[in-house]
């Protein structure tokens, strides 16, 4: 697996189970194009259960955009919401899911975890 995308995917499908995506219930499909290609993948979320595959099947929430500006999502160099105002990802449908989505991206590269970033600062207790 060589893109981003991909290794996104992969990974979030091996959580299983997610606590930040207790509250959400539904699916939701990525239509990523590159080279004149569509690349599909859904992710179905079942009060924090995650299935992904790469089906091209009905969706609760569809986002489509590039695969390039994905990859700059997943890997923390570009924000969702970010994408969504300069219209290089759009969302159909129950948009409310792809809010939930923010909760599992990476942040910018070299970001903390701000608990982790504390005790390093404060020193050892």
């Amino acid at each position: 697996m060589s893109n981003p995308t991909a290794k996104f995917f992969d990974a979030l499908g091996r959580r299983g189970h997610e606590p930040l995506l207790e509250e959400a219930v539904g699916s939701i499909r990525f239509d990523l194009e590159q080279d004149h290609e569509v690349d599909h993948w859904l992710l179905v979320i079942r009060r924090g259960d995650l299935h992904v595959s790469r089906e091209e099947s009905a969706a609760d929430c569809v986002l489509r955009g590039s695969r390039a500006a994905f990859d700059r999502i997943v890997t923390g160099r570009s924000h969702i919401y970010a994408a969504w105002v300069r219209n290089e990802l759009r969302a159909e449908g129950d948009v409310r899911l792809a809010r939930f989505l923010q909760r599992v991206m990476p942040g910018p590269p070299g970001a903390h975890h701000p608990r982790e970033f504390a005790r390093r600062e404060s020193g050892p207790a």
